[in-house]
Parts: C-alpha cells; structure tokens; sequence
C-alpha cells in the first residue's frame, strides 16, 4: 500500500493540472468502491474549481471553491491518470491502469492554462474510497492523526511524550497513526536501520525516567526526515507494478539499507552484518542485528 512518499508525489504531479481548475462533470462508473460514493458526491463537485490539492497522513485532499473537501485514498492498486495525457512528473505509486473496466470515476476539467482536461480514477481491486465533508476536523478518517513527520510537530519531545511507559515494539508505535502520521511499513523499517535502533526495542525505553528523549530519539525523528525526504525526491518506491503515470519508475527502491534485503550485507559503513527478517503483528520488519540496538530500559 502506498505510503506518505508516494501519495505525496501523487499529489505533486496533480497539482499543476487540477489546482484552479472548474468541475465540468462527473461520471460515477459504478456505486462504490471500497465503500459507497457519498450521497451527491457527484452533484457536489459539479461546477465547483478545485483550490487546492492537499495530503495529511497517505489521504489526498481536494479542496473546492464550495468549501468542501473531496478527500481520496489510494488503497493499493488505485491511480489518477489524465486521458491521452501523461504528467510531467511521477505521480503515482502503482502503475496507472488503463484498462476501461477498471476507470470507476471519471471528471471533466476545465484548466484555465491546460484547458480540457479528463482525470480518471481507476482502482483494480477497489481497495481505495472517497469521502466529501464540509470540516476536515469532523472527518472520521483525518481525526485523531499524528503529526506529520516532515512538519515542525513531529520531534523528539513530541514522540517522548507518545512513548513514555509504552510497551510496544517501536516498529509499531511508529506505524500507529495517532502518533505519527503516514508512516508504513518500508520507510519504518528504513528508519530504524539510520537510526541503528532494533524494531523490537520497546518504545519506552526511548524515554528517561524524566520524561526526556534519549539521544536515539533524537537520531530517530533525523532517520524518519531524511528517509521521507530522499524518497519524496526520487518519486517513492517502485514495488511489484509501481511505476509513475507518465511511465517512469520510483527510484527509492534502489536505495533500500535493510527492506526487503533479507540475507544481504548491511550497506553501514565497516558492519559485517547480514539483513535479518522477523514478523512482528503480521508484518515484514528488516533490520541488522549487528548496528541495530535496542538501548537500555
């Protein structure tokens, strides 16, 4: 499933065609995805001009001249295409599907620079939903986020205070939305490993009795940043059929240290370990059991 990298180039590539311009129409090719399309869905965003294209956490936020937000998730195989039109940029995590039977919701576009435009979402699987609310802070699915962890909010005083007496792995603190938001499963993992924190390592033992971060927080919340911020750069992570809509693959995928590398050398400088894998609540977590620590509770 597509993490924060990838639905923020997702919203990279779409802002330069979908920002200011006019709702035409909207065709619904089906009544759901995920879950049923919101009452009136269509009707809303008719005649509305898309402001502004947003992300918090992996969701996409559409906000109209109306005042009210067309938020989008991706699941695992949807994607944004425009038709007979590729963007200039990567924008997508899987590659964009074009069979027919598969574009559920499809918007005509009226650009005040690009002119006609026709964006198409297209979802083999149908894991991905939409939703339209007038006040973001009432949505179900953006309440109680974390912070974002390319913002100011997301620090090392901030996680102290979500790990103080936590019990959890923190692989899987990471992974919990309330703490922070749109992390996953490969740029944890990813973390971890720059960090040279052990994902089984509790995450209160990241905290002093003080309530105070360690100075492997310190390095956790930098590994975090810079993990999001090369993959953002090289258009995310190309896995299975990733690739981008205008047909270029991620290259973040080229940079793994420890996903998906199980029984490879540890890229750290002068580390003679070898990538392990372990399962932890039914996920994949890779590290190097050689400069990978857990600090002392």
């Amino acid at each position: 499933m597509p993490e924060l990298p990838e639905v923020e180039t997702v919203r990279q590539g779409l802002r330069p065609y979908v920002e200011g311009a006019r709702i035409d129409a909207v065709t619904l090719r089906r009544p759901n995805l995920r879950f049923a399309f919101p009452e009136g869905f269509a009707t809303a965003l008719t005649g509305a001009t898309i402001e502004q294209v947003d992300r918090r956490a992996k969701y996409l936020l559409f906000r109209l001249s109306t005042g009210a937000i067309w938020l989008s998730h991706l699941g695992m195989t949807g994607s944004y295409r425009f038709e007979g039109f590729k963007h200039k940029e990567p924008s997508r995590y899987y590659e964009p599907g074009e069979d027919g039977k598969h574009d559920h919701l499809i918007i005509a576009l009226i650009h005040p620079e690009h002119g006609a435009l026709t964006l198409i979402y297209n979802d083999a699987r149908r894991f991905g939903f939409v939703d339209l609310f007038a006040d973001e802070a009432a949505s179900p699915y953006l309440q109680g986020l974390g912070p974002e962890p390319l913002g100011n909010a997301f620090n090392a005083a901030t996680l102290a205070l979500a790990f103080t007496g936590k019990k959890a792995p923190i692989k899987a603190a990471l992974l919990d939305q309330r703490v922070v938001a749109g992390l996953g499963n490969i740029y944890v993992s990813e973390a971890l490993h720059r960090a040279h924190l052990m994902p089984t390592a509790l995450a209160g033992t990241l905290v002093t009795k003080r309530g105070a971060p360690k100075p492997v927080l310190e390095d956790l919340v930098l590994g975090v940043r810079t993990v999001l911020t090369e993959a953002i750069e090289v258009g995310g992570s190309t896995l299975r059929d990733f690739r981008a809509a205008d047909g270029q693959q991620g290259g973040f995928q080229h940079r793994f240290s420890v996903y998906d590398r199980e029984g490879k050398p540890c890229p750290t400088p002068l580390c003679t370990g070898i990538v392990e894998r372990i399962v932890q609540s039914g996920r994949s977590s890779f590290f190097c059991p050689v400069c990978q620590k857990a600090p002392r509770a």
